[in-house]
C-alpha cells in the first residue's frame, strides 16, 4: 500500500465506498416487487394461476405468487372444490394485489415531507365513508379482481424516514379494510 500513488489509492478508496453505498441499499433500503392473492374472509378458496398447481388459500392468508407482465389468467375454486369463476387480468407493474373473494380494500396516500401539516392537507380531500362514518383523506375504494395502483402491498408497512425533505411526496399502500380503519385510528389524532 505504501508503495501506490495517491491516485490510486483515492480510486481504490472511492471503490470500496460506492460498494459499501450498494451493499446498504441491497440489504436495507431496497425493496422487493412481489404479487399477493389474498383472502380476508373465513373461508378457505384454492386457485391457479396461468394453468399452474392448485393453491389453497386458507381464511386470512394471502400468498406470493409468480406473474407474467401482460395477459393471465385465474381460476377460483370455494372450498369443495367447485368453480366459483374463470377470469383474465392484465399486469402492467412490478407489484399488485389479486383480490380472489372481490372483497373490499382500501388504498390511502400518506403524504411526507418538511413542515408538513397532515391535517390540513387530508381536509382539502373528500375522503370516504366506511360503514356510515366519514374518513378523511386521499383513500379510494377497491373491490375489483386484479390492483397495482399503490406502492406498498398488505404486508408492508409506510416508511418512517423522511427520504427528501425539500419537497411534499406520497406513498400509496392498499389495506384490507378493518386494517385500514385501525391505521386511520391510530394514525390520524382529530
Amino acid at each position: 500500500m505504501k508503495n501506490l500513488s495517491a491516485s490510486t489509492k483515492g480510486l481504490i478508496f472511492s471503490l470500496l465506498a460506492m460498494g459499501f453505498a450498494f451493499a446498504v441499499y441491497f440489504l436495507f433500503l431496497a425493496k422487493p416487487n412481489y404479487y399477493l392473492v389474498d383472502n380476508p374472509t373465513p373461508e378457505t378458496y384454492y386457485f391457479k394461476v396461468n394453468n399452474g398447481e392448485e393453491k389453497v388459500l386458507s381464511a386470512g392468508q394471502y400468498l406470493k405468487v409468480d406473474l407474467n407482465k401482460g395477459k393471465n389468467k385465474i381460476q377460483v375454486f370455494d372450498q369443495n372444490k367447485q368453480m366459483l369463476y374463470d377470469s383474465a387480468f392484465t399486469v402492467n407493474k412490478v407489484r399488485g394485489l389479486l383480490n380472489i373473494t372481490h372483497k373490499d380494500y382500501y388504498i390511502n396516500n400518506q403524504y411526507y415531507g418538511y413542515g408538513l401539516n397532515k391535517d390540513s392537507l387530508m381536509a382539502t380531500k373528500p375522503g370516504l365513508e366506511i360503514d356510515k362514518k366519514l374518513y378523511l383523506g386521499d383513500v379510494k375504494k377497491m373491490n375489483k379482481l386484479y390492483s397495482e395502483d399503490f406502492y406498498y402491498n398488505l404486508d408492508e408497512d409506510y416508511d418512517r424516514v423522511i427520504k427528501n425533505v425539500a419537497k411534499i411526496e406520497s406513498r400509496s399502500k392498499i389495506f384490507r379494510k378493518q386494517d385500514f380503519i385501525n391505521y386511520y385510528n391510530n394514525y390520524y389524532k382529530f
